[in-house]
């Protein structure tokens, strides 16, 4: 019994060292730079099984998108927004992968209300966001919700929607970060750096 307790506690601990670390306004993220890898974490999909990001990245080089949630209607456009150029995308040769604080149940919804074709992968426990440093803690009015669409993982933190651009190592070859959540990389500008990139 006195072995759970401590487990409990040292579990507790670790989650309040974490939160105490995510800054408490978008404006003060201190995001991963162009050129560093992206963070090795696991993440869930829609149906629950967990992967690593590392095994997602391999296999093309990826369009990740963060968004905040499927309950967020500005990530609902701009995740419809990408999906108009899917095809353009993917004949460039890359992957699209949409990441969210959701729990998988939710990313499902997400996925059939908007007619998604891409893949949209769980981190309800904000662990991904958190490496990426683009999370910031919400404000009070957030954290029921934040807690009922991640199945009671996130006490509270959300991320500035951002558009990564992975190559297969896992290196980030460009970033759109805006911590204003209704201002979102265009359909049109976002074809444009991929063929630069080319």
């Amino acid at each position: 019994m006195k072995r759970i307790a401590i487990l409990v506690f040292l579990i507790n601990f670790k989650v309040i060292c974490l939160f105490a670390q995510v800054p408490d306004r978008p404006e003060k993220i201190s995001p991963i730079l162009i050129g560093a890898k992206i963070p090795n974490v696991n993440l869930k999909t829609a149906d629950g099984m967990l992967i690593e990001t590392h095994t997602i990245f391999m296999k093309k080089p990826s369009v990740v998108l963060i968004y905040r949630g499927g309950w967020c209607p500005y990530c609902n456009l701009h995740l419809s927004d990408i999906q108009n150029i899917e095809a353009k995308i993917v004949e460039l040769g890359y992957q699209i992968i949409a990441i969210s604080p959701d729990s998988p149940n939710n990313l499902e919804i997400t996925s059939n209300d908007r007619a998604l074709n891409y893949m949209l992968y769980s981190d309800a426990s904000t662990q991904f966001i958190q490496a990426l440093g683009i999370a910031f803690k919400a404000s009070n009015n957030y954290v029921n919700l934040l807690l009922e669409k991640s199945e009671d993982l996130n006490r509270g933190v959300l991320p500035v929607p951002s558009v990564f651009i992975v190559d297969k190592s896992g290196l980030i070859e460009f970033e759109y970060i805006n911590p204003d959540y209704k201002t979102r990389i265009t359909a049109k500008l976002l074809l444009a750096v991929l063929n630069g990139l080319q």
